[in-house]
């Protein structure tokens, strides 16, 4: 029977493998014996068997000269000596040489070598170079065929991988569980459990792959009804079925699971950590951290990311330092992402040096992600000479899109749009092309300096861009810019071509606008959209205010500062803080606290005098609540 008729079913398949492997898989092959590798290919020389066993080794320990020049020293090699100084080229990712001893006139090889060979181009990404490989074999075995599909699989070519199974001569289980997984984690789960109910023969693999590609897939009641039908679970299965409740936010049912395993690995917590987190419950997380037997990377990091997800830097900051006192934990890539933008948000410079200085002593300095890390963290703290020269002292060779956005990101953050768009032009003269997220900093660098025609050339760039889909973060950026400009009738229109119900983001950068112009009736409409989307929102009650304000409209500023106070909305005020001599001194709007307060003010009261004679005008928009109040209480006395 052909392969291809042995499944009850049809499965669609949308790409053909390459001719190369197609006119290959069934010709009978007609190869000189000596190149398949028989039994007369191994010797049973003592000295060989040595010698085969320490080039074996010196491989293992990624010694390949010292095992190449035992391999060169031997007086007669079997192949076993030549697929083991193969396959140590191989797994060290030494392609080159390993073809070029492969290729030798006087090589001896068999399937295991072949398959050796194939692996290597599979692991590399190197497909076309595998195919071509694997159509040449003289021989094939089913691990030959099995890495031909798992290299499709790794390179996302699941169509490629499901026509190369149907036309295998033999399958195993791997063979099976490769496919099926792969179906099941593309989003093909439904041909992926045709498949599984069709098995010759299942392992505890292929069920729990099963499993996991249902949860991931949102199919979590189906994957738990397979789940309890298992007839044996590994500590894999269970984690697999913990982080589909967790993926689904059904924290409770995966809590239980958890406290029902028989045996938990880090994984388990982890899983579970992960899970409390992403689902916004740090509370619990904390309460799990602290309860775990061991600790590893991730689970620190876990922990720093979360609290800093819930707005707890200081407690982030402090995870971080504990775990460096546990001294057996060494942070990685991720935990040094999170701790830096702990001390973004807390404006930590003197801790963000510090944690600097510890990322110099690790393989991390050179990371794009921790560098773009460290840029933000400079640049938050009013250090941009310093966040620039981190990004020129980043190899020119590692830079990539990631960090290229952030020193971008760094100066539109200061308003310095002239660097940021030099830099912009830079990153494209050297071979990269611009994302969503490059458009945000570069629009929100127009923005700050008032940029208009700047902003608007790149808006249309982005927008005639197809590879690039519009977000409302680029059009919150070009609502903010035409409003700074006093252009809020072009804003609406570009608020209209949006074609779907704006976001809170866009609005509010419209009734910013208004504030700034005193534009009355726009920032009417727009305040009316905003209380539908964020009624509690107190900002947008104090743009309103502030917009009537800003015209002499005080009745119907006060009126709008009553509602917000019937509403029980109170307005933060405004805080910052400084450090001197590592002692923090922190300043809120209005506040008497600090022992200094008298010379602050002092010297407050003497800057406004410097800026009135220099011809700057106060800005008179803002009005406190006390000063409405009682605009509101002189409007009804002369009434």
């Amino acid at each position: 029977m052909s392969p291809l008729c042995r499944f009850p079913f049809t499965i669609s398949i949308t790409t053909s493998l390459p001719r190369t492997i197609i006119s290959t898989l069934t010709r009978p092959t007609h190869r000189p014996i000596t190149t398949i590798g028989t039994k007369r290919d191994v010797t049973n020389h003592p000295d060989v068997s040595r010698s085969n066993f320490l080039i074996a080794q010196l491989c293992r320990e990624r010694r390949l000269t010292d095992a190449r020049k035992v391999f060169d020293e031997m007086p007669e090699r079997d192949v076993i000596t030549w697929t083991s100084m193969v396959s140590g080229y191989v797994k060290c990712g030494m392609l080159k040489e390993a073809r070029r001893l492969f290729e030798r006139e006087d090589s001896v090889k068999n399937v295991v070598t072949w398959t050796t060979m194939v692996s290597g181009y599979v692991r590399s990404g190197e497909m076309v170079e595998a195919e071509r490989l694997f159509a040449m074999m003289p021989t094939r075995n089913v691990v030959s065929w099995n890495t031909m599909i798992d290299g499709y699989v790794r390179n996302g070519r699941v169509a490629a991988a499901l026509r190369l199974f149907e036309v295998m001569p033999e399958r195993n289980v791997v063979s099976w569980n490769t496919v099926v997984a792969a179906l099941a984690q593309s989003g093909r789960v439904g041909e992926g459990k045709r498949l599984f109910d069709v098995m010759p023969e299942r392992d505890v693999i292929s069920w729990t792959a099963m499993v996991d590609g249902l949860a991931k897939n949102g199919r979590i009641d189906e994957a738990r009804g397979l789940f309890d039908r298992m007839p044996e679970r590994n500590i894999v299965s269970w984690n697999a079925m913990i982080t589909g409740y967790s993926q689904n936010s059904r924290m409770d049912e995966a809590l239980d699971l958890f406290e029902r395993m028989p045996q938990r690995n880090a994984a388990s917590w982890n899983t579970m950590l992960t899970g409390f987190i992403q689902n916004g419950d740090v509370v619990r997380a904390r309460k799990l951290f602290d309860e775990m037997p061991h600790k590893n990377v991730i689970s620190w990091s876990a922990m720093v990311d979360g609290y800093v997800q819930d707005g707890e830097s200081e407690v982030a900051l402090q995870i971080f330092f504990d775990m460096q006192m546990a001294n057996s934990v060494k942070p990685n890539q991720g935990t040094f992402v999170s701790v830096l933008a702990a001390c973004s948000n807390l404006a930590g410079i003197t801790e963000g040096k510090q944690i600097h200085q510890i990322i110099c002593k690790t393989s991390y300095q050179h990371h794009a992600f921790v560098v773009s890390a460290l840029v933000n963290l400079y640049s938050k703290c009013g250090e941009l000479v310093t966040a620039r020269k981190v990004f020129d002292d980043y190899p020119s060779s590692h830079k990539d899109l990631v960090s290229w956005n952030g020193i971008i990101a760094a100066y539109a953050h200061h308003g310095c749009a002239d660097q940021a768009i030099k830099l912009f032009e830079e990153m494209r003269l050297v071979g990269f092309r611009p994302n969503d997220a490059t458009y945000v900093a570069l629009l929100s660098a127009c923005s700050h300096s008032g940029s208009l025609d700047k902003g608007l050339k790149y808006f249309e760039e982005l927008v005639t861009d197809k590879t690039l889909t519009l977000r409302e973060d680029h059009y919150a950026c070009l609502i903010d810019l035409c409003g700074r400009a006093g252009r809020l009738n072009e804003a609406i229109k570009f608020i209209e071509r949006l074609g779907k119900k704006p976001l809170s983001c866009v609005w509010g950068a419209l009734l910013a606008g208004c504030s700034v112009q005193g534009n009355v009736d726009v920032g009417s409409l727009a305040a009316e959209k905003l209380f539908k989307l964020e009624p509690d929102n107190e900002g947008t009650y104090m743009l309103l205010a502030n917009t009537y304000a800003s015209i002499g409209k005080w009745r119907e500023a006060a009126k709008v500062r009553l509602k917000m106070k019937e509403r029980g909305l109170k307005k933060q005020p405004g805080c910052s803080w400084i450090e001197v001599g590592n002692r923090f001194h922190v300043f809120v709007v209005g506040g008497k606290s600090h022992n200094e307060s008298r010379i602050v003010h002092s010297v407050l009261r003497d800057l406004h005098v410097l800026l009135k004679k220099a011809g700057f005008a106060a800005d008179h928009d803002f009005v406190s609540e006390d000063e409405l109040l009682v605009m509101w209480s002189n409007c009804q006395t002369e009434r």
